[in-house]
């Protein structure tokens, strides 16, 4: 055994150029694999953080269509319900378009209520509670745009149009890893004051009503009670799970998750191909050695473990190569493109992806030239050395 494994290392570094390339397009390959999962991950991360114990209500036409916010008591009367707060979507723009950040009205206790994962210390949210023009922020919100608390922040509305001053009260941290600090927050209250003002037909609306339940067994039977006191009314309701409401969202863009899978396998199969290439090439090459290995008294066994064990040692250095820069590469990644993906954080899930993918390649690039060698005649292969 310790033979074989010198012969391995030795053979490894024959050809040293060819060896430290294909470790390179192996490392890139399992990179790009590595942040093109990430990149779904992200994607569903809003279905998969979603608590069981949430369930969401909208219009049942579009979620652009508003309920009145009066709908909140009855929904409240509703067996299994603990509690109720709403919200809005305000689609706020900060200085410039490209400033894009999530900022919504929400009903302030209710909501940070039924939020336990939006972690803010007890005196900004005793400040935050009390003044009906201000919001609070995620941390890398803040960070981004270098705000602190006391400052005074300006959204352009678009939805509700007009320049809207809001001073920052709180900022807030995740309690999970995967909690969303981007978000802007504000009161609902002030949203309704000035819509009284501007567009009084708009007043007492909300976009949506995020329902806090006792029993997650019950969501199904609780949904369709909701939903049924409001049944042809002039604005009925759909009410579901928190995931599958985020999932609803995720599959308006399924085609470009699916692209991007697509193209994560893909780039599997190209190195498949250009490590089953450069195998094949070794063995060709030492085709005269596997003949003298054989008349020296060398099995099958061996000479597979001379062709798996060189493809596992360069495949395997490639992958470990490709992970250890998946971590920066990803934060660079998550810094550069935050208000698209506020948590970009590769999960032991893709590492094992990685490492799968890298023992498939190093497999499936050993077989063909191990059936080639096992079936290289001696004679042959020593007429080659005369």
């Amino acid at each position: 055994m310790t033979h074989l494994l010198i012969l391995i290392y030795r053979n490894l570094f024959r050809h040293k150029l060819r060896t430290f390339l294909t470790i390179l397009a192996v490392a890139v390959a399992i990179l790009s694999f590595g942040i093109l999962r990430t990149v779904i991950d992200v994607w569903y991360l809003g279905v998969e953080v979603a608590s069981a114990n949430r369930l969401v209500t909208r219009n049942a036409i579009s979620l652009i269509f508003s309920l009145p916010v009066s709908y909140r008591e009855k929904i409240m009367s509703v067996d299994g319900v603990k509690s109720v707060s709403y919200g809005n979507w305000f689609g706020g723009i900060y200085i410039d378009e490209k400033n894009f950040f999530p900022n919504f009205a929400i009903e302030p206790k209710g909501y940070l209520g039924l939020y336990p994962e939006l972690v803010l210390n007890e005196k900004e949210k005793i400040d935050f509670f009390k003044d009906r023009k201000s919001a609070i922020v995620g941390e890398k919100l803040a960070k981004r745009f270098g705000w602190k608390i006391g400052d005074t922040v300006t959204l352009k509305g678009t939805i509700f149009q007009g320049n809207w001053d809001f001073t920052i009260r709180g900022i807030y941290k995740g309690r999970d890893k995967n909690t969303d600090e981007t978000i802007f927050f504000f009161h609902w209250d002030y949203l309704n004051e000035m819509v009284k003002k501007t567009m009084p037909t708009y007043a007492d609306q909300t976009g949506f009503f995020v329902i806090g339940i006792k029993d997650a067994s019950r969501a199904g039977e609780i949904s369709q009670n909701i939903d049924s006191i409001f049944k042809n009314s002039l604005a009925e309701t759909i009410t579901e799970t928190e995931k599958a409401f985020n999932m609803g969202f995720v599959a308006m863009t399924e085609a470009i998750v699916v692209v991007i899978e697509l193209v994560s396998y893909i780039v599997i199969f190209i190195i498949m191909a250009v490590s089953a290439n450069t195998m094949a090439m070794t063995v060709r090459e030492r085709s005269n050695e596997y003949a003298v290995f054989k008349t020296l008294g060398f099995r099958t066994i061996h000479l597979l473990g001379l062709i798996f064990g060189e493809s596992f040692l360069i495949t395997m250095s490639g992958c470990l190569l490709g992970i250890a820069l998946s971590f920066p590469i990803a934060d660079l990644f998550s810094a550069s493109l935050s208000e698209f993906f506020p948590v970009f954080n590769i999960s032991m899930q893709t590492i094992l992806f990685d490492v799968v993918g890298g023992c498939l390649i190093a497999l499936t690039a050993a077989v063909f030239p191990s059936i080639k060698a096992i079936n290289t005649d001696i004679a042959n292969g020593l007429r080659k050395l005369i």
